[in-house]
């Protein structure tokens, strides 16, 4: 399946770009019986709107027609949409967006008898995150061993 991105990804990266908006993710899957190509955009600093969607969506829908050889070894959908306030972390891109930010992170196991924390990503590096987390009335600082997260998510904070 990753052999579909790799090949459709350089076509599709331009026209997002060309329109000031960034490519977050894209996923080529089979859900019930059925081919996606998901395709997540962002614009900065406010996020993106329902009509630049629907614009892109077209735009590389027609792109995406044009492809020969064709990419797509069935028929597919394509959903173009905003990868969501708590989207996954997952590029360098990503990172430096979550920096100061309010985040979920879920572990394998557990640190200080919890697998799940939310608070402020203070720093990051290869080898361990530090947050920020709320405990009571206190905020602490609790260092995360990377290796140890399970799933780590942008999230709103209450």
């Amino acid at each position: 399946m990753s052999k579909v991105i790799d090949l459709v990804r350089p076509v599709v990266e331009p026209i997002i770009d060309e329109h000031g908006d960034m490519l977050v993710d894209m996923e080529y899957v089979k859900e019930k019986g059925q081919n996606y190509l998901r395709i997540y955009v962002d614009r900065e600093p406010n996020g993106i709107d329902i009509d630049e969607i629907a614009a892109l969506s077209e735009l590389v829908s027609e792109k995406l027609d044009t492809i020969n050889p064709d990419p797509f070894p069935e028929p597919y959908v394509l959903e173009l949409s905003s990868p969501g306030a708590e989207r996954p972390i997952k590029t360098e891109a990503d990172w430096k967006k979550a920096l100061n930010d309010y985040i979920h992170i879920g572990l394998y196991q557990k640190i200080k008898d919890k697998k799940v924390y939310e608070g402020t990503l203070k720093s990051y590096n290869d080898e361990e995150i530090v947050l920020e987390v709320r405990d009571k009335t206190r905020r602490k600082t609790l260092t995360v061993p990377r290796k140890l997260i399970a799933n780590i998510r942008f999230a709103i904070e209450f």
